[in-house]
């Protein structure tokens, strides 16, 4: 019998429209190994390792008269080269160009009559490098059946591809007569789902939380302890459109080591993690960044954001496996406050009374980069999807934040440089912020609809100058 989509992954198609796809993506870059790297070597890469992840030969197919969810059938028509794909960049190729290219390719949908992902080779970048883009859809991302495309792509290995044996061959696609027979058993199984589905499918995504999956097994969305007033009126909350800026920022990962072992020292009870430092640096740069456009910013001007973190129960042992659950951390980026050691505190604050609240413990850093395979873009795709599930009147941004191997990894040879996540934006928010720590850098990528922010590029160079205030700032002191 066909795996027929959860009601969660259902309701991502359902909640999908021109100007919100829901499809997450990365940006990987590349230096052009010594005996060199093209489209047919991306190919063969991807024909190779798409055995493990057998969901990306699969397409949705729906039931006749919706009444079930739609489930997954293999492609018998599957065509690599449709969804492997070449670009390449004008002279001089610069980080600019390639900001505008992944800008125009993410915002234009999947073809829901294929397998829902592509990958693009994109060439002639400065400094001898290339980048593959991914795209793929918060259906096909639940860590369990599927993971992101970019996990299986890259690995540990620089000495080339593995060469695994392509034994695969489609299954027949069942009927219409066995599609609505195999809904009918599953509603004598489970009823509920058939009235469900009758009834127009899910009205509301948040009732349809209950569990998702992880690499590392599945993932329960709960909201950690949380006020329900909703969240401050904010210029990133707008109507979006079609079009997207992308921005990429590359920054240091000793320089988030070095302040959080310099200010979060003292008298200050709480532990200042790297991820406190993460956040505090992306208040800076809202700061400026409302500064810069003139809107108000008070003592008590706060950015709501989500920042789904990986956490264990308190009661499971230290050496489990990471990424037992996934909470949804509500955190008031204290934007108004000029301080930036206080707000590093603040920030540190609120975060630890959300993870070590006596039935949680946040994941290390270390414990999540050790998950297997270049877990990143898939652990993104599993914050992005808790931020589409939480009603959006409840923050102003979700921020991912995902460590990665500190060692280098490789396609066929090719060394990564850095990756950029690009996280999809939601009705009503005209940002996302995701950010992957990867062999001693932090990637940051900046996802915003055009119109709405035309400044994108203000806020990236924003993170830039907040990390160095931070970098520049003295211990703050307790009163």
């Amino acid at each position: 019998m066909a795996d027929r989509l959860s009601a969660l992954d259902s309701s991502f198609l359902h909640l999908e429209d021109a100007t919100t796809p829901m499809h997450v993506g990365s940006v990987l870059l590349f230096d052009v190994p010594q005996g060199g790297f093209d489209y047919e070597s991306l190919v063969d890469l991807i024909s190779e390792r798409i055995a493990y992840v057998p969901r990306y030969r699969q397409r949705i197919k729906t039931v006749p008269a919706g009444l079930a969810n739609p489930v997954w059938v293999d492609d018998t028509a599957f065509d690599l080269s449709y969804h492997v794909r070449r670009s390449a960049l004008p002279r001089p190729g610069s980080d600019e160009q390639l900001e505008e290219l992944v800008a125009r390719i993410l915002p234009r949908a999947l073809d829901r009559s294929r397998p829902l992902w592509e990958v693009y080779l994109v060439e002639g970048l400065a400094d001898d490098r290339f980048a593959i883009i991914t795209k793929s859809h918060h259906s096909l991302v639940d860590g369990v059946h599927g993971v992101d495309i970019a996990n299986v792509l890259v690995d540990g290995n620089p000495s080339g591809a593995d060469g695994v044996l392509a034994t695969w061959r489609p299954r027949t696609e069942p009927t219409a007569a066995e599609l609505v027979v195999g809904a009918l058993v599953d509603a004598v199984r489970t009823p509920s789902h058939l009235v469900d589905s009758v009834r127009g499918g899910i009205e509301d995504v948040t009732k349809t939380i209950g569990k998702v999956a992880s690499v590392a097994g599945d993932v329960v969305s709960t909201l950690a302890r949380f006020s329900a007033r909703p969240a401050p009126t904010s210029p990133l909350n707008a109507d979006v459109g079609r079009a997207r800026r992308y921005i990429m920022v590359g920054t240091d990962l000793d320089d988030y080591r070095a302040i959080r072992s310099r200010l979060g020292q003292g008298s200050f009870a709480e532990e200042v993690t790297v991820n406190d430092v993460v956040l505090a640096t992306v208040a800076g740069a809202f700061r400026s960044w409302l500064l810069t456009r003139g809107e108000p910013v008070y003592p008590g001007t706060t950015v709501r954001a989500l920042v789904p973190v990986s956490v264990r129960p308190a009661e499971t042992e230290e050496h489990s496996p990471p990424g037992a659950e996934i909470v949804a951390c509500f955190v008031d980026l204290p934007v108004g406050e000029p301080k930036p050691s206080m707000r590093l505190h603040q920030i540190a604050f609120s975060m630890r009374q959300q993870t070590e609240s006596g039935r949680h413990r946040a994941v290390s850093a270390e414990a999540l980069a050790g998950v297997g395979g270049f877990a990143p873009p898939t652990m993104h795709a599993l914050g992005a999807r808790l931020g589409g599930m939480v009603s959006r009147r409840m923050h102003n941004v979700v921020i991912t934040n995902v460590p990665g191997p500190q060692t280098p990894r490789y396609a066929d040879g090719a060394q990564m440089v850095a990756t950029y996540p690009v996280t999809p934006l939601v009705p009503g928010q005209a940002l996302s912020i995701g950010l992957t720590s990867y062999d001693g850098g932090v990637y940051y990528g900046l996802y915003a609809d055009r119109d709405a922010m035309p400044d994108a590029d203000v806020l990236g160079r924003g993170l830039v100058d907040s990390l160095q205030e931070l970098l520049d700032a003295p211990r703050a002191r307790t009163s």
